[in-house]
């Protein structure tokens, strides 16, 4: 891979799905089908803003796999979303689905906008105009959206609402990440951080270690990061560290996880917490910790930084922030890192959980989530790191080798028809 496509997700991802095929010994043909996404749609969403204008905003959807199960795999606002970012985001998704070994394939959605420059109104619009034009593609038993990075369960009542509207009847199993008012899971807000927690017990376990003898350093605030913080500090962890996109805070004592968190409510930044030095998300990555936790966007881990990295463990609660580059020198310092595919997954996970409980009509109590949740995550983590001691190889290539598998050995099974 050139300098140029170094940190071009898509390029990571194809990587990443190469190197696998070798080490798999992946059916050429299978691997090259698995290089493609079955189906790319871009449209345009146009939008009347408040102020009486029209703007036009880019939307994609991307659909990578159906061999194991229908598409699953959030949508995202943010400006700098582009196609090879979500065809890259697709695919790990499949993986993800793979790993953890619940029947649906990969997909992915984005807007490129900037939400946080948007009403709610507009949001509403722009929302209702790009769900109106996924209408032919989605659905409870072809592809099944949730929330990602700034958008949330109010988005995905719009999407419900707009597809249950052009189909005329309620279509409860179309997203996931829904309001419990509308058919929306327990435990489904916290599930990414509560998996990616989760993990990093096992982890420690495996280590001899304890939350209470740890510190932890969370880069990203928002969803994943806040609750990741949270339960981290809850299971008697020193959270020394956290960040958003305006920056961090350090605090070597340990931070008040649940107080910052009010902060970040009243003032829109973790920075400026009363006790704590303020510094780059740049900074926080390279601080000494026992975990590190990624929980924002891609590639903030590069070859340039990894050597600077460190943390014991570092469990990726974002989709791909280590760049492939990078791994190599993690492993080299004796950094073990729990892949994204396998860390994350607990989002996934549960939106399956809701996904069942939305076309079956019958809901489950938060205990019954959290319990079918810890029992998957906790399955595949020692599947991912008995493959790991097998084949003598880190986490990520433990999962990935897993998870390609999986999704070929489905393929092979179906067939290509006609």
């Amino acid at each position: 891979m050139s300098a140029t496509d170094q940190y071009n997700p898509r390029a990571a991802a194809l990587q990443q799905l190469a190197a696998t095929a070798e080490r798999i010994g992946l059916d050429p043909i299978i691997h090259e089908k698995l290089k493609h996404p079955k189906r790319i749609l871009t449209v345009a969403v146009p939008t009347a803003m408040d102020d009486g204008t029209e703007r036009v905003f880019t939307g994609y959807r991307v659909q990578h796999s159906m061999e194991r199960g229908p598409c699953k795999g959030g949508i995202r606002y943010h400006p700098e979303v582009t196609l090879d970012e979500v065809i890259a985001l697709a695919m790990w998704m499949t993986w993800k689905c793979a790993v953890v070994n619940i029947p649906f394939g990969g997909a992915k959605g984005g807007v490129n906008c900037n939400p946080k420059e948007m009403s709610q109104p507009e949001l509403e619009r722009m929302t209702r105009r790009f769900a109106a034009e996924l209408v032919p593609i989605i659905g409870p038993g072809m592809d099944i959206p949730a929330p990602d990075v700034y958008t949330n369960p109010q988005v995905m009542a719009w999407i419900m609402d707009t597809y249950s509207m052009n189909k005329g009847f309620v279509a409860l199993g179309v997203v996931t990440g829904k309001p419990i008012e509308l058919g929306g899971s327990h435990g489904r807000e916290t599930a990414t951080a509560r998996g990616c927690h989760i993990c990093v017990l096992e982890a420690l376990r495996a280590l001899g270690r304890t939350p209470e003898e740890c510190t932890v350093v969370v880069q990203g605030f928002g969803n994943a990061g806040s609750y990741a913080a949270l339960f981290a500090h809850e299971d008697g962890a020193k959270v020394v560290a956290v960040s958003d996109s305006k920056g961090g805070v350090y605090c070597p004592n340990g931070l008040d996880i649940n107080s910052l968190r009010r902060h970040k409510q009243l003032t829109g930044t973790v920075q400026g917490f009363e006790g704590c030095d303020d510094l780059t998300n740049e900074e926080l990555l390279e601080l000494p910790c026992d975990v590190l936790i990624p929980a924002a966007l891609e590639n903030v881990i590069t070859a340039e930084n990894a050597g600077r990295i460190q943390a014991k463990i570092v469990a990726e609660a974002a989709n791909g922030p280590t760049v492939p580059e990078a791994q190599p020198i993690l492993d080299s310092n004796g950094v073990l890192v729990i892949p994204d595919i396998l860390a994350n997954a607990g989002g996934v996970t549960v939106s399956y959980f809701e996904w069942v409980q939305s076309t079956q009509t019958y809901f489950w109590s938060a205990a019954e989530v959290d319990s079918r949740l810890r029992e998957t995550m906790v399955r595949a983590f020692h599947e991912v790191q008995e493959e790991s001691h097998r084949r003598r190889t880190n986490l990520r290539d433990a999962a990935l080798n897993l998870a390609v598998a999986r999704v070929a050995k489905a393929q092979s099974l179906r067939g290509i028809y006609p």
